[in-house]
């Protein structure tokens, strides 16, 4: 598909694997929509700036939001790429050491903007690509979701975090047979253990950092987030991939327990 000059939105998009792949995108000719909670005001005004995107502020769930972040790129260009970057997780038992139940209000937190959220950015995304011209092969735009390695590996104390994550791994084929009809293609990452800011930084975050990329198969090392970034460009550039959901791990298999 050719994106050069048409425009894309990065849910999460101000930092770490939203980040990258905004970036790359901008390098490649894309016009696009950092799209990040309030809070990343500062920081994704900063990186829209300098990438010649914009900044909107919305949160994945909210429908008046994302569809003003729509209306934000549409101006910019057609709307041809989305990448649900945006994503929350923590680490909760089913039932904790004295017995006491897993929040209730902290699961449907995390499936509502995990999954929910991602299938709001979807819809309202597509519905706008829907307009675009059509290239030769019918295609009109292409989105790529997040998930996760926890979506199949799921750890313990992940059951609110694999259960989002996959969920959007399993909606990937219905929603991009959903959307074959408007030259709409859908596929999914689930990373593993990347390098991003959630670890933090100094020594003791290096030395943690290092402790897990020991356990990966091959490189030894965490992923980068410019290597999920190229990742995300090609199953939006590349007019055959479609309905897969496609692990970035280095061929990690998650162990019941970190």
């Amino acid at each position: 598909m050719d994106i050069s000059g048409a425009s894309a939105i990065v849910t999460g998009g101000a930092s770490g694997l939203g980040e990258a792949t905004s970036r790359l995108l901008a390098e490649k000719g894309m016009r696009v929509v950092v799209m990040d909670l309030d809070r990343q005001q500062e920081r994704g005004d900063a990186l829209a700036k300098e990438i010649g995107g914009v900044f909107a502020a919305a949160d994945v769930t909210s429908e008046e939001q994302v569809q003003a972040a729509v209306a934000a790129a549409v101006e910019m260009g057609p709307l041809r790429a989305l990448v649900n970057c945006a994503g929350i997780g923590w680490a909760t038992r089913t039932i904790g050491r004295n017995g006491e139940p897993h929040d209730l209000e902290m699961f449907r937190k995390v499936v509502e903007i995990n999954l929910v959220g991602t299938f709001n950015c979807i819809r309202l995304a597509a519905s706008a690509m829907n307009s675009n011209e059509a290239d030769a092969d019918g295609q009109k735009g292409a989105i790529v979701n997040t998930a996760s390695v926890a979506a199949y590996d799921g750890q313990i104390g992940q059951a609110a975090y694999s259960a989002s994550k996959g969920g959007v791994v399993g909606m990937t084929l219905t929603v991009a047979r959903d959307l074959g009809a408007a030259g709409i293609r859908v596929n999914t990452i689930a990373p593993g253990l990347i390098d991003t800011p959630i670890y933090g930084e100094g020594e003791g975050a290096d030395a943690f950092k290092a402790a897990l990329g020991a356990s990966v198969l091959f490189p030894k090392r965490l992923g980068l987030a410019s290597e999920f970034a190229s990742l995300a460009l090609e199953l939006i550039t590349n007019n055959y991939m479609n309905a897969q959901d496609i692990r970035i791990d280095g061929g990690i298999r998650m162990p019941p327990k970190a």
